[in-house]
């Protein structure tokens, strides 16, 4: 069943049954005969349609932005600034991918051949609740600009996000058939990646999703792109401002109440600096973040997506300080209506407590104190994630050196938990594997097929 309830009051909204084995069956020939017409459009059409898709995006962020408030609880201003990103990454393909579909020409020893950029044919998005139109379109856009075609699952609760997306996507001018989604059930993705007319999948997702899919992509000898957890370190070496860095790591961490993959979950602070920072970081996250109508513009830190999601975050942080962490702010459920959680400082989190190794999916900072530089870089590595990280200081030079060491697949200077069009992202070891955005992005789903001349 995909339900719709409001994270903000708890209210029941809508309930939509799933796709039976027959409709999804159904879906899946759609897209796999619509694949031939559409590959055979020039590069240059389908990226007119891409371009579309972005001007209707724009025109509708408020709608979708109430969607993604209604479904998961985003504060509005941040599913405005969400549908930006979206309109950026349709942007960039739609201008962008013409040159990056096109033939590429090679010297080779004894004459010359091309490399012939072709698509695969139809492929399953899964994609999760927690940026309903932003992980989408990392996805779509650039595989439509190649030719592929697209079978859509959104998450269980994000049902009035994905048919927003399907329709704009329509409007647009992407035939019918070409994307197509589906209400399916997290049972029903192994068949449908058993399913010989399904060429291809990207998940985003839970690593426990994403080793499932994997597995099964794995039987089935299917590509698989994931973009799973992450638990991102973020380093501050020095600082000639130092409110300025605590309220823009904090409001990083916080930023879609602090259920991002790549947001800055562990700060890794060095000694020198280390009290005056958790002090004035306790500080702010206790006064600045405080619980409202994810609707009003004014609100700091809306509900989690639902109680479920709440009562788990509470329950890692309750786990952590029994086993002796250190709570410096927060820490409990919100009473009344609503998925709320006050947003949380913890510190002294030894190797030997779970939160150590966790990803906690909330508004939760962890910080730890690093006597060097070395140490520092110790810590964040000590981790089953890379997917990002981010380095603070004064000293270019200096954090370029420690970016460089940090086991990751995205690293940010003086910044955190960014995303941009042509900036591929994604991660190494349990963050997943393969890339999205940039030129990167529309290669994973992309036959480089060599013809010598």
């Amino acid at each position: 069943m995909y339900t719709v309830t409001n994270p903000a009051t708890g209210e029941l909204v809508e309930q939509i049954p799933n796709a039976t084995d027959e409709e999804v069956g159904a879906a899946i020939t759609r897209v796999h005969n619509a694949f031939p017409a559409w590959r055979r459009r020039p590069a240059t059409d389908r990226a007119k349609i891409v371009l579309r898709a972005a001007e209707l995006f724009a025109e509708r962020a408020d709608e979708l932005a109430r969607i993604m408030t209604l479904e998961m609880g985003k504060r509005i201003n941040e599913g405005r600034g969400e549908v930006g990103v979206v309109v950026e990454i349709f942007n960039y393909y739609g201008q962008h991918g013409p040159d990056l579909v096109a033939d590429q020409p090679m010297s080779i020893r004894g004459g010359e051949a091309v490399i012939q950029k072709t698509p695969l044919g139809a492929l399953l998005g899964v994609m999760p609740w927690n940026f309903p139109c932003y992980q989408v379109a990392r996805f779509v856009a650039p595989n439509l600009v190649l030719g592929n075609t697209i079978l859509l699952k959104h998450a269980s609760i994000c049902p009035r996000s994905a048919l927003a997306i399907e329709q704009i996507l329509h409007d647009a001018g992407v035939p019918e058939d070409v994307y197509v989604n589906t209400f399916a059930s997290s049972r029903q993705v192994p068949g449908i990646l058993a399913d010989p007319r399904i060429q291809g999948v990207s998940l985003t997702g839970s690593e426990a999703a994403g080793i499932s899919v994997a597995a099964e992509a794995g039987r089935n000898l299917k590509k698989a792109v994931l973009e799973l957890g992450g638990s991102d370190p973020l380093i501050v070496l020095d600082s000639d401002d130092m409110d300025e860095t605590v309220a823009r790591t904090a409001t990083a961490r916080m930023r879609n109440c602090g259920q991002s993959c790549n947001a800055p979950k562990r700060m890794i602070v060095l000694a020198d600096i280390y009290d005056e920072f958790v002090d004035k970081l306790a500080a702010r996250v206790a006064d600045y973040f405080k619980p409202g109508d994810p609707l009003d513009p004014d609100t700091k830190l809306p509900p989690l997506a639902s109680t479920a999601a709440r009562d788990e975050v509470a329950g890692q942080v309750a786990q952590a300080v029994e086993q002796g962490a250190t709570l410096l702010a927060g820490g409990h459920a919100v009473e009344g209506p609503g998925a709320y959680l006050e947003a949380t400082v913890l510190a002294n989190v030894t190797p030997e407590m779970n939160a150590y190794y966790e990803e906690i999916f909330g508004p939760v900072v962890l910080v730890f104190r690093a006597e060097t530089e070395e140490q520092a870089i110790e810590i964040a590595n000590d981790s089953p994630f890379g997917l990002g990280a981010s380095v603070w200081g004064t000293d270019p030079e200096r954090m370029r050196r420690v970016a460089e060491q940090i086991e990751s697949g995205m690293v940010y200077l003086n910044s955190a938990g960014g995303s941009q069009a042509d900036l591929p992202f994604g991660g190494i070891k349990r963050s997943g594997m393969g890339r999205e955005l940039g030129p990167a992005g529309i290669e994973e789903f992309m036959n480089q097929k060599s013809i010598r001349l």
